[in-house]
């Protein structure tokens, strides 16, 4: 099971999975709206509280059955590729550093809890994890009302937490917005990477 300052680098009061510049020591409210009108599809946009651009997502599609996304920094700089894996029992997606998928940059991988889907339950192992014996991290909820939390292990502990928010510009442009609230001294990148995957296998149909 992860814990914060044995397992990840930065220090011993952050848990930082993509890198320790994404936590910060008070909680911070993010919104990604994903652009659902466009002709690449998975693109998305995640600003802080005030507006400020964080990231941006762009979607590449492979195949119909291999799926990969680019996390951009504000600066338009790829800090992860998410990548599907295809041909597995469970659906499972993968979180390497940069634009590589070189297994030697793998940070962390993400799967659905069971074949059957009751409802959103996905398990995260960071790379050292080879085993997949307890995961790192966890996410539970209903993402048909887009109300999700992220918890460490199979602890109680809650580090993120999400959920939707209509408006009448979202509703008028075709555009799917979320609200996330990540708690202080966690990586908040790795939080938007968890929820980018959430939602393509929210879209794809591989998840109710």
């Amino acid at each position: 099971m992860a814990s914060a300052g044995s397992s990840f680098p930065g220090s011993t009061n952050s848990l930082s999975v993509i890198g320790p510049q994404y936590c910060t020591p008070y909680p911070i409210d993010l919104r990604i709206v994903k652009k659902v009108m466009t002709i690449s599809d998975g693109n998305f946009v995640v600003t802080d509280s005030a507006g400020n651009i964080l990231f941006k997502v762009k979607g590449v599609l492979l195949t119909f059955i291999h799926q990969r996304r680019h996390l951009l920094d504000a600066a338009g700089i790829p800090i992860v590729t998410l990548q599907s894996k295809a041909m597995t029992a469970h659906c499972r997606w993968q979180a390497f550093r940069g634009e590589s998928n070189d297994p030697n940059n793998l940070m962390f991988s993400a799967k659905t809890s069971s074949i059957l889907f009751v409802k959103t339950k996905l398990h995260v192992f960071l790379a050292h994890n080879t085993k997949e014996d307890v995961c790192d991290f966890r996410v539970e909820g209903s993402w048909l009302e887009r109300s999700c939390k992220i918890y460490i292990g199979e602890s109680s502990t809650v580090i993120a937490e999400m959920h939707k928010k209509h408006t009448l510009q979202s509703i008028l442009v075709g555009k799917d917005n979320y609200m996330v609230t990540v708690h202080p001294n966690i990586d908040y990148a790795f939080i938007v990477a968890l929820i980018v995957i959430l939602d393509e296998i929210n879209h794809t149909g591989q998840q109710s």
